[in-house]
């Protein structure tokens, strides 16, 4: 059984700092793209940061140099550390595990509050 489960998720003041984490089990973590995701009511679900298994990297351009993504392949865990959060960050963020044209799972999902 798959599962990926999120962690971290707050409130926290503009500005601040959030690290959410997202843990694996169930797959071959290593050989999965690990990535996460957000979405606001109303919206599309958006991606928000990836890192593939050759530990390549992708952020949107809303997030860069103010988030960074990370895995460890021997926890089977992917981490995404926010920095200078800013109100329009606020959204239920989704750790995803993708395996081109084979698989592709989804967490839960964690909320994140960016509020003063």
């Amino acid at each position: 059984q798959v599962q990926l489960v999120e962690s971290g998720g707050g409130l926290v003041q503009p500005g601040g700092s959030l690290g959410l984490s997202c843990a694996a089990s169930g797959i071959g973590f290593s050989a999965y793209t690990m990535g996460w995701y957000r979405q606001t009511p109303g919206k599309q679900r958006e991606l928000v940061a990836l890192m593939t298994n050759g530990d390549g990297t992708y952020y949107a351009d809303s997030v860069k140099g103010r988030f960074s993504i990370s895995r460890d392949n021997v926890k089977n865990t992917v981490y995404l550390q926010m920095n200078s959060l800013k109100p329009e960050d606020t959204a239920v963020y989704y750790c995803n595990a993708y395996l081109p044209t084979l698989r592709n799972y989804w967490g839960q999902g964690t909320q994140v509050t960016v509020s003063s």
